[in-house]
């Protein structure tokens, strides 16, 4: 064997050690039979897939105030487990408004029949070809998950986002429908200047070049989900069913008073929001109040 100098030596071993960094770590292939959901993670020049041990155990009766929201998401996704045509989804709206639960809330109830999630974070959308190439033979329904979406103009998760809805050469393939939450409707910032290149035609309104950019995205989803603020009178009553919830979940009888709705009108000012999130949070405030202390 050849005799080389420590010198030599130690900077191969430099250099091995750098290229292991580079390359992938070596991962086992997730197996669907026991994992129902797992995370896109990029590493240096590719990525793989990483199960997730646990999934927040919501379920679709716990999501109050957003019942037609659900029912459309549901029969959306009953039909694609069923193998009928089905959409890509977009669920937009405000902030802490049931988006991102309604999807695990799916995914917990119709795991056994088959449905899986994978997440993927919006810098990672370029590798949409490699994830498909990943699931695409398995025997289940696969959501794709893009959470919190938005884009700035130019980047190139964007095109490639577009391209997979377009049904183009990076089109999903046929276990897999993409759903997408984002407070923004259009995915895009919107400026007061996008209207400058508006037009009249035939008593029509037709949006400028920059618009129609900012609509074409969006306009690849076939069901649109709009999540809003609640009314106050509607926020106060999802703030009663959390509360007759959490005390029934915990032996205890607390009656709606006076007291009790102005507390929980307060919370929702201090919160600067009236949403299923914010009245989920005062339940847990008054309802763990009055378990701490013993007493209603």
């Amino acid at each position: 064997m050849m005799n080389l100098k420590p010198e030599v030596v130690a900077q191969l071993e430099r250099v091995l050690t750098s290229l292991e960094q580079l390359l992938p770590r070596p991962v086992e292939s997730v197996d669907w039979n026991t994992c129902n959901a797992a995370n896109w993670r990029r590493h240096s020049f590719s990525g793989y897939l990483e199960p997730v041990r646990k999934v927040e155990p919501v379920r679709l009766d716990e999501l109050l105030g957003i019942e037609e929201q659900k029912a459309i998401v549901e029969d959306n996704t009953r039909q694609f487990l069923a193998g009928y045509p089905a959409n890509n989804v977009l669920l937009w709206g405000t902030r802490g408004t049931g988006k991102s639960s309604l999807v695990r809330a799916l995914l917990n109830t119709y795991a056994p029949r088959g449905l899986r999630v994978v997440q993927v974070d919006k810098d990672d959308l370029t590798y949409l070809p490699d994830i498909f190439a990943a699931i695409e033979k398995q025997p289940f329904r696969f959501i794709l998950l893009c959470d919190d979406l938005s884009f700035e103009p130019g980047e190139p998760s964007y095109k490639m986002l577009k391209s997979a809805l377009d049904g183009s050469v990076y089109s999903a393939p046929d276990n897999v429908k993409i759903y997408t939450t984002s407070n923004r409707r259009h995915l895009l910032p919107e400026y007061e200047t996008d209207n400058l290149g508006a037009k009249m035609v035939n008593n029509e309104i037709h949006h400028g070049e920059g618009v129609e950019e900012k609509i074409s995205l969006s306009d690849r989803f076939g069901l649109w989900v709009a999540f809003h603020v609640f009314s106050q009178d509607h926020y106060l009553r999802v703030v009663r069913q959390c509360v007759e919830k959490l005390a029934g979940q915990n032996a205890l009888t607390v009656p709606w008073t006076d007291e009790l709705r102005t507390a929980a009108i307060q919370w929702s000012h201090d919160k600067s929001k009236r949403c299923g999130r914010t009245a989920m949070q005062f339940a847990s405030h008054w309802v763990g109040k009055r378990l701490l202390k013993g007493t209603v």
